[in-house]
């Protein structure tokens, strides 16, 4: 294990950033590393984070090359990982997405329902222009996309960048098997096998075994039937904050449509958008809360470390999902075979759906890339489910490859989250007024 890798993160202004870092860090055994790159096309943003991020790795290894820069050229030569976290449009347009869906009575959410659709709108061509940086300046370099819509954004590269060296993931299902490993005993959830299929925030668990092959997945329903995704007493819940409690205990109405399988908690809200909506307020969103709360906290803190020259006894923290991009990332440096769940095509391993759908399922990772697992045959309810959320992904990638208002005013209708057509129209006439000069001008 004599190779050091050149990493890029893309979304260097993130508030994500330091945790992926300080997470690198903690993993150079692992993965080894000879330089980290951070690039954004916003300056201003980036460097209210570089300098600390700049602290955090020469104080852990000097050896280790860092760079903040703006220039495509700069970061994406020779590199050998981006890890990608765009966000076009930043925590402004996501504030502007969840307050016009709710407006309308719909639910306000970044990746779900309108919100959704209109930050795939915004993100396909940042993705796609972050991709040919890659293959311009490295191309044998990999691609760990993680940037929202994810399954939206999934879609767009399969169609548009089908050679690419890209691997879609997300990181929710790694925060729901810590909490179920917690709730079952466990120590993290590496000590579980599961299996589980779906689309990206839309999927369900249908097997939790421990090492010996005993299956967990019953006694796990059982505890989500009274507790949702909240450990027995709820002051031991690991939440952030009270939305995030909310969501693991809203899990128990979730359970209650098909008791044989644990559901990703993002179902929410499709199924109960009513409660979603009832229980939103229209004049201070989840933008607002991270902008107040986890933006002003992040940023804080590098000031603070920047100030001091060191990033000793800092509150930055490593990120739940930075470890399984390490897994990742190791998993094809170093062929380890993990099974991981990516976001992946179809082609069969769900037997009875659309074989070119962008699916999330259990796949073998090693230096070729992915080998997905194989799931047969899905019960009616998740597959009628699955096949119409497909189809708003798919009209969405239409509407942005053709500049169709017609393709996205069905994308809108179709969505499980919005109730009629004529509210479809309404919402979208807003959202195209809000995104000017972020999406294609549509005809």
């Amino acid at each position: 294990m004599n190779k050091k890798f050149s990493v890029v993160i893309a979304g260097g202004g993130s508030t994500y950033t330091p945790e992926i870092i300080l997470m690198l860090l903690d993993n150079i055994d692992k993965l080894p590393l000879r330089c980290i790159k951070l690039y954004d096309n916003d300056e201003d943003r980036q460097n209210k984070l570089a300098k600390a991020c700049e602290i955090l790795v020469k104080e852990k290894d000097p050896s280790i090359a860092f760079i903040a820069t703006t220039d495509p050229a700069v970061a994406y030569t020779d590199v050998d990982f981006c890890l990608a976290h765009i966000r076009v449009g930043k925590l402004a347009m996501r504030e502007k997405d969840e307050k016009i869906s709710l407006k309308h009575g719909v639910v306000g959410q970044e990746t779900c329902g309108p919100g959704g659709i209109a930050y795939g709108m915004r993100s396909i061509a940042g993705v796609l222009e972050n991709i040919d940086y890659m293959e311009k300046y490295s191309p044998d370099c990999w691609m760990l996309n993680y940037s929202n819509p994810a399954s939206i954004v999934a879609e767009a590269t399969r169609r548009l960048r089908p050679h690419a060296r890209i691997i879609n993931i997300c990181d929710m299902p790694i925060g729901l098997e810590n909490s179920y490993a917690q709730i079952l005993g466990k120590r993290d959830r590496k000590e579980l096998d599961i299996r589980y299929f779906g689309l990206n925030h839309f999927g369900w668990y249908t097997s939790i075994k421990d090492k010996e092959g005993n299956e967990l997945l019953p006694k796990l329903i059982q505890h989500q039937l009274q507790f949702g995704n909240c450990p027995e007493h709820i002051e031991d819940g690991n939440y952030t904050d009270a939305s995030w409690r909310d969501t693991a205990m809203k899990v128990k109405d979730l359970v209650k449509l098909d008791p044989t399988t644990t559901p990703n908690s993002y179902l929410q809200y499709y199924l109960y958008g009513d409660d979603m909506v009832a229980h939103a307020d229209p004049n201070y969103t989840r933008a607002n809360q991270v902008m107040d709360g986890r933006e002003k906290r992040v940023f804080g803190e590098c000031e603070r470390i920047a100030k001091a020259g060191t990033a000793k006894g800092t509150s930055l923290q490593i990120g739940i999902h930075a470890n399984f991009i390490v897994d990742l990332a190791t998993a094809l440096a170093f062929n380890t075979h993990e099974r991981m769940l990516l976001i992946v095509e179809n082609n069969g391993a769900i037997e009875n759906f659309d074989k070119d759908a962008m699916v999330e399922i259990p796949c073998i990772v090693g230096k070729d890339g992915y080998e997905p697992l194989s799931i047969g045959k899905i019960p009616t309810f998740q597959k009628g489910l699955m096949e119409q959320q497909v189809a708003v992904e798919k009209l969405v990638v239409d509407a942005w490859i053709e500049h169709s208002y017609l393709k996205l005013w069905q994308a809108l209708t179709l969505s499980k989250t919005v109730p009629s057509a004529n509210v479809a129209k309404e919402l979208l006439d807003d959202l195209i007024d809000a995104n000017k000069g972020y999406w294609p001008e549509l005809k």
